[in-house]
């Protein structure tokens, strides 16, 4: 396999998931200082920048240049049951391998897409636990609860 690829794919994976325990320190409504919001965009646009353009040019370079994977190269599958009926086999249409190359860049930006909506929902409900149910004890370990 590619190591450009696999590389770019777990630093852009590992780095967006470092925002979970980012968040779980960041209480909500904390304010942001101009520093800190410019930093959390270069941040979040080179993740974005890698994901979306980096990794998948790596898989494209990979799948044309090592593997091979062109037009003109059809999937016969295991025992040619993908063999397309217009080569005298069962499978109703053709499928080449720049075909399955383009469905992995499809599901490279699923991945990355999925992943920012999920960090988004994060981000979005951090501090947002249950409230607690304990009561407030005095000093010496007695409720402090106010009859009515």
């Amino acid at each position: 396999m590619n190591q450009a690829f696999l590389f770019s794919f777990l630093l852009t994976t590992i780095g967006a998931l470092v925002v979970i325990p980012y968040a779980k320190r960041r209480p909500k409504g904390t304010p942001t200082s101009w520093g800190e919001a410019m930093l959390a965009s270069v941040y979040v646009f080179g993740l974005m920048f890698v994901g979306f353009g980096i990794v998948p040019d790596k898989f494209i370079a990979h799948a044309d240049g090592e593997l091979g994977w062109s037009k003109n190269l059809i999937i016969y599958g295991p025992g040619d049951i993908f063999k397309p009926k217009a080569l005298g086999g069962n499978w109703p249409f053709h499928m080449s391998y720049e075909a399955v190359r383009d469905i992995v860049v499809v599901v490279i930006h699923v991945w990355y897409f999925g992943l920012m909506i999920f960090l988004w929902g994060v981000w979005q409900k951090r501090g947002d636990g249950k409230p607690s149910t304990e009561l407030a004890t005095s000093t010496f370990g007695r409720p402090l609860v106010k009859k009515s």
